[in-house]
């Protein structure tokens, strides 16, 4: 029987899901594609278009059907004595603690994990609900928030450590080549060969549960994954590499991306429009602005004059000469950030399409005196109201991640980007476009495993909700996820990607070290490498701690913990420290207000 008089408990969890959701896009998945749009693989939209394709690919059709980590392993089932209400309310009251956390972070581009807020709001909801007794604190299993934790320090060093060997493979054998070009195009498949296997390995033990893969014997999956990759690098053989050759090797301008097909035919290809450096994309970081005169530059700083230059009252001296002219002015950090957004408005105004409109619309038609209930501000802010939908819809597609990422020239983080930037060796572009495609595959791949396990810790509470609501009991939190639960939940994690993602985006990547494509598919194949590692013993473990650790690893094969921005990765880990505590006790105090109110 249905529980028709706690409908609204329903209603209200189902938003605070939905918000749950949507922070994992603007979260955790914007971090997952940090690293690629980073290193220029791909464009920014060409990132959310892909995200949003693998996301809702891997959810629907193997997504994970119970999340026994979330539903079952921290409250135990029996704890709540099948009253079906409290443990909604406890569930509702959790994914408020979790989602209003990581929604404030990603308002203030700190980067946590979704995951782990969850966690926390869950153990805090428990022991408001049932006490700390009843909440598995220890290992249960690798269930347990003992086991769950234990990847908050674990996960990054060890992800670490996995990429850093990855691209320290990569620089033995193509980057300190006197010619590294033809080794990164001739030594291609072999790179192929190892993503392949690692993306199999992640689909198999990560992002297929409801297939049943990781239950198959040892010597089936062993052939599957290495009949997989070795598939993939026989493909890159044929097709990639005669590709490559002809673009960056005979540099030949005259090759379109879908001459792949003729193989090695593109050997015996007659040389068509033959130039002196090859069709590429430039890969560096940072790039002159066609409009670097618009580019904001702030003032001198106000110091004060000596008494040599201004005689005994050097303030006076300086406001009072007419040679010195009016006293130079420090800009503040904000208003040198306001001249940035400023620049890129005037870019937008001038494009075509929805957005140049709204951002014309919107300059245009200004609020007028007088506070937002004025009957003339009335009829602008209706006027305004369909612009700065679409402008919150279409902002993030046209941001500048790297500018964003690179920091402002003259700003104190401008300077530390510069000089960590200035550590990292850059290496030709030839030699990184090899590595751009083996950087996709493996960014789709990660997108796809984590849109098929990672949805299971937002579906889970939502599960038990809709599941104690429509059966009014307890116990069947157990059943199985039903599909459209998670066909809307990816839909919302891809919509948050799309609009909001650009606010993580633009702190990480870059922010921590220089990138570039084969440092790039290095973080993410070793990220990919630990997930595995830590699926293998059933152990919790966020894809997000995991990039971060590898991305630091291999900043560090630069030689010198110079190339690392450490005051960034401080205040990543301080983040996902505090996510504990603040989340918890947000969810614990919600669950213990409405389960402790007074009635009549």
């Amino acid at each position: 029987m249905a529980l028709d008089q706690f409908t609204y408990v329903f209603v209200v969890g189902t938003f605070f899901a939905l918000l749950d959701a949507f922070n994992n896009g603007a979260n955790d998945v914007a971090n997952a594609w940090a690293t690629s749009v980073s290193s220029r693989s791909i464009s920014y939209r060409q990132a959310m278009v892909f995200g949003t394709i693998f996301e809702m690919l891997g959810a629907i059709t193997v997504g994970a059907r119970t999340a026994e980590t979330i539903k079952n392993g921290i409250i135990p089932n029996a704890a709540f004595q099948d009253n079906a209400g409290v443990q909604m309310l406890a569930f509702t009251c959790a994914l408020a603690g979790a989602s209003t956390w990581v929604m404030w972070c990603t308002r203030h581009s700190a980067h946590v994990s979704s995951t782990y807020s969850l966690v926390s709001a869950v153990a805090g909801v428990g022991v408001a609900t049932v006490g700390a007794r009843q909440v598995q604190w220890g290992w249960n299993d690798g269930k347990g928030l003992g086991a769950i934790f234990s990847g908050l320090v674990m996960a990054p060093a060890i992800s670490a450590a996995f990429g850093a060997t990855i691209f320290m493979l990569i620089k033995l054998v193509v980057h300190l080549r006197k010619n590294p070009v033809p080794w990164a195009v001739y030594s291609s498949p072999f790179f192929f060969l190892i993503a392949g296997t690692v993306c199999t390995l992640s689909i198999v033990y990560k992002g297929s549960p409801n297939l049943g893969l990781n239950k198959k014997p040892g010597w089936y999956v062993a052939a599957v994954t290495m009949g997989t990759g070795a598939g993939v690098g026989i493909l890159a053989a044929i097709f990639f590499v005669p590709f490559v050759h002809a673009k960056v090797i005979k540099k030949d301008h005259g090759v379109k991306w879908w001459m792949f097909i003729y193989g090695p035919l593109l050997f015996k290809r007659p040389e068509v429009a033959v130039m002196d450096r090859a069709n590429v994309p430039n890969y560096a970081v940072v790039q002159e602005d066609s409009d670097d005169e618009e580019q904001p530059q702030p003032l001198p700083s106000k110091t004060s004059p000596t008494p040599t230059e201004s005689g005994s009252n050097p303030e006076k001296k300086l406001d009072q000469d007419p040679e010195l002219g009016e006293p130079p002015v420090q800009l503040t950090y904000k208003e040198i950030q306001a001249q940035g957004e400023r620049k890129l408005h005037a870019k937008l105004v001038k494009k075509r399409g929805p957005m140049g409109w709204a951002m014309r619309t919107l300059r245009d038609n200004p609020m007028g005196p007088g506070r937002i209930y004025e009957l003339h501000n009335i009829r602008m802010f209706l006027k305004r109201l369909p612009a700065m939908v679409v402008c919150g819809l279409l902002y993030g597609l046209h941001y500048d991640i790297h500018a964003a990422q690179s920091g402002i020239t003259g700003t104190p983080e401008g300077e530390r980007m510069a000089r960590v930037y200035a550590e990292a060796k850059k290496y030709p572009n030839e030699v990184e476009h090899t590595y751009s495609f083996v950087q996709i595959l493996t960014a789709c791949t990660a997108s796809f495993a984590h849109g098929a396990n990672d949805i299971g810790n937002s579906v889970g509470p939502w599960a038990v909700i809709y599941s104690a609501w429509s059966t009014g009991s307890a116990a069947a939190s157990k059943a199985e996820v039903p599909i459209w639960q998670l066909a809307v939940l990816s839909a919302t994690i891809s919509v948050g990607l799309l609009t909001y993602g650009y606010n993580i985006m633009k702190v990480m990547g870059n922010k921590i070290t220089y990138h570039s494509p084969s440092r790039g598919c290095s973080m993410e194949m070793g990220a990919a490498i630990t997930v595995l590692v830590f699926s293998q013993y059933s152990l919790p473990v966020s894809t997000s701690m995991c990039i971060t650790g590898a991305t630091v690893g291999v900043g560090l094969c630069n030689g010198t913990t110079k190339a690392v921005n450490f005051q960034r990765v401080g205040l990543l880990m301080l983040s996902w420290v505090a996510t504990i505590p603040i989340a918890g006790t947000i969810g614990g105090v919600l669950m213990g207000l409405f389960l402790n109110a007074p009635h009549f």
